[in-house]
């Protein structure tokens, strides 16, 4: 049913059907103009033949005005005579001035003849002087033609009677209905026959456009590989070569823009940078992988989206605000990551710089717009450092500073001519001065280790003599310390023992004797200054495949589970009150960790509050590697 209403709108029929009516209708309008003026002629004819024969019987009008029955007896014979001879006359009478009639054809109707005629038409043609005539159909005789003509007398003076005639016009109706047959069986076959033509003509019309349409629904399904086949050239094969020409282009087009596109995506997929593209409502139509991993959305998530939604600004302002007014800001991605994507020693955070810029047609309208996202995190971090460090160096040299101008202003008030406060104020200032200089010193070692500076003196070393030997001068300066502590009772020493856990084998590993000191002493003295008096602090050494392992143990209060990847940053302190009395810079364990980064090894440190702090120093080394001839110097 589908099919045959699809057909019925197709243009093939349509102008087959065209072709039919037009055809038709002009053969219908010629023919009935042709059957009109066939049949006026016939009509014509056959009142001139019916006029003629009744001339005839004018030449009995001179009989007319003798009232003799003979005379009229012979008008009688005459007309029946007439009448013989003329087989399509079906009635004649004629009828004198007074209406009386005198003759007529049948002799079935001699009853009529000496009574006055029933017909109003003849007196009217015998008083008026004018012929009658008229064309009429009747069931029983069917179409006849009737005339009634005066006759006047031998000198035309006036009218001495009329003659009238029916004569039947079945013949010339048969003659041209007999045509009309004709004509429609000749219209019939010159239908068929045009329906013939118009389908073929509609045919050679209608197969160059349904391949071109076949064609463009190809095209438009991607596929260019096809031709449209070109029959003549004509119109339509111009419009088929053509349909060609544009398959072509469009393929070349398209392929074009592929390739542009998948340049595009690779290039927003190289991207350092995100890149996000709305439509005019603000719906995300294109962003790339950067983008979606800055906010932690998936393709799915971020596609038909808001902009703003998406960004997590919808709070702050909206898509319009942004069209009106496309400024730069600063956005914090924290609620977007996940707590698996948070690295140790990242408080899970990302910054984010937004740049919006508006797409613009070449009239003005506005159609979207693109949002760039630069991560400026570490960016952030710098200058939150850079602040942070400045602000620490300030304090930590603002507190010794504070402490010797008021020593050297108690001094200069008088204090110095107290024998006895003279010396510890002098004491303290002097105390305090060399803390500045062991911090600025530090500072500039950390200075060159940032600007790659500060070179490596390598040598190589039994690392367990080396160890053992920093160890030894813990222990010398301990018994040292209890030894001025008997000759001087005011003195506190602290109390600890060192314990040692080293392998037996010999580790030859190639570092700067200096720094490396510098490393072990850091660690030693936090240990000794946060290990309870009668501590232990624990030694190891140890070896792995490619690596030693050191590490020192204390007993003292442990580290805060949250300040645990604080404690390498510089100006570091976890309790910064004791750290400041102890005489600590907050540097030793940065420059620590920036001595071991430099040996290409690594630091870190476990630790639980309360239960003491482990640092542990991993170190590469070759276990190939012997001391040879040096063992010996």
């Amino acid at each position: 049913m589908k099919k045959r209403l699809a057909f019925l709108h197709s243009i093939n029929f349509k102008i087959g059907l065209s072709f039919i009516l037009i055809l038709i209708f002009t053969i219908e309008i010629i023919g009935a103009y042709f059957v009109r003026q066939l049949e006026q002629q016939n009509v014509s004819q056959f009142e001139d033949s019916v006029s003629v024969k009744v001339y005839v019987l004018n030449q009995i009008s001179e009989n007319l005005t003798d009232n003799d029955s003979h005379t009229r007896a012979n008008i009688n014979n005459t007309i029946q005579d007439f009448a013989r001879n003329n087989s399509d006359i079906t009635d004649i009478q004629v009828i004198d001035r007074n209406g009386i009639v005198v003759g007529t054809k049948d002799a079935d109707k001699a009853s009529l003849i000496g009574r006055r005629t029933l017909k109003d038409q003849v007196r009217r043609s015998i008083n008026n002087n004018k012929k009658i005539t008229q064309i009429y159909y009747d069931k029983s005789l069917g179409s006849s033609y009737e005339s009634i003509t005066p006759v006047s007398s031998p000198d035309n003076t006036n009218v001495v009677g009329a003659i009238y005639v029916r004569a039947s016009m079945e013949s010339v109706y048969t003659g041209i209905n007999n045509i009309i047959v004709i004509f429609l069986t000749a219209s019939l076959v010159a239908g068929l026959l045009s329906a013939l033509i118009a389908i073929f003509i509609a045919r050679a019309i209608t197969r160059p456009i349904d391949e071109m349409k076949q064609q463009a629904v190809r095209m438009a399904e991607g596929d260019y590989s096809g031709q449209v086949r070109v029959y003549s050239p004509d119109e339509l094969g111009q419009l088929a070569m053509a349909v060609n020409d544009l398959s072509v282009k469009v393929e070349e087009a398209t392929e074009n823009s592929e390739s542009e596109r998948r340049r595009l995506d690779s290039v927003l997929t190289q991207m350092s940078d995100g890149v996000i593209a709305t439509n005019r409502l603000g719906n995300i139509t294109v962003i790339n992988e950067m983008a979606r991993e800055f906010l932690n959305k998936t393709e799915e998530e971020a596609n038909g989206a808001q902009l703003v939604d998406v960004l997590g600004i919808s709070d702050d302002t909206s898509f319009d605000e942004l069209l009106e007014s496309p400024e730069p800001m600063i956005i914090e991605t924290t609620d977007f990551m996940d707590d698996d994507d948070i690295e140790e020693g990242d408080d899970g955070s990302l910054i984010l710089n937004a740049d919006f810029s508006l797409i613009q047609r070449n009239s003005g309208f506005i159609s979207g717009m693109v949002c760039v996202l630069h991560d400026v995190t570490e960016q952030q971090k710098i200058d939150s450092e850079r602040r942070q460090f400045v602000s620490n160096v300030s304090h930590e040299l603002r507190t010794p500073l504070t402490s010797i101008s008021s020593y050297i202003d108690a001094l200069n008030n008088g204090a110095w001519k107290d024998q006895k406060l003279a010396p510890q104020f002098l004491n303290v200032t002097a105390e305090e001065t060399d803390r500045m200089i062991r911090m600025i010193q530090d500072l500039l070692n950390l200075s060159r280790m940032d600007q790659g500076r500060s070179k490596l003196n390598k040598e190589l070393v039994n690392f367990n003599e080396f160890f053992s030997y920093i160890l030894d001068r813990f222990d010398m300066m301990l018994k040292k310390e209890k030894a001025d502590a008997k000759e001087d009772d005011t003195k506190v020493v602290k109390d600890y023992r060192i314990k040692r856990i080293f392998t037996q084998k010999d580790l030859w590993v190639e570092i700067d004797t200096d720094k490396m000191t510098q490393v072990v002493d850091n660690i030693m003295n936090n240990a000794i200054k946060y290990s309870p008096d009668g501590g232990v602090i624990t030694c190891r050494l140890l070896e792995t495949n490619k690596h030693i392992i050191i590490s020192i143990s204390d007993e003292g209060l442990g580290i805060p589970r949250k300040d645990i990847k604080k404690v390498f940053d510089r100006f570091y302190r976890v309790d910064k009150a004791r750290s400041r009395k102890q005489g600590g810079t907050g540097l030793g364990l940065s420059i620590s960790k920036e001595i071991i980064e430099q040996h290409k090894g690594r630091i870190w440190v476990n630790s639980a509050e309360g239960r003491g702090s482990t640092f542990y120093i991993s170190l590469p080394f070759d276990p190939n590697e012997t001391g040879g001839e040096w063992d010996e110097i």
